[in-house]
């Protein structure tokens, strides 16, 4: 079991992993070793500070 970093949001942690395992199955070289299954190396990716989600900003965001 991978465990999430102390003080991070638990929703935040699964959905960022979650991209993040979608984008390892699509080709994207892992940051981590890969000795684990996709989503674990995710798990581990995020846990240990490699990937991090973008706040939304209000210059990434288009007009319609």
């Amino acid at each position: 079991m991978i465990r999430r970093p102390a003080g991070s949001n638990p929703f935040e942690f699964v959905v960022v992993s979650g991209l993040r395992a979608a984008q390892l199955m699509r080709g994207c070289l892992p940051k981590v070793d890969r000795e684990h299954k996709v989503i674990s190396t995710a798990q581990l990716e995020v846990a240990m500070g490699k990937i991090a989600r973008i706040p939304l900003t209000p210059e990434l965001v288009e007009e319609v």
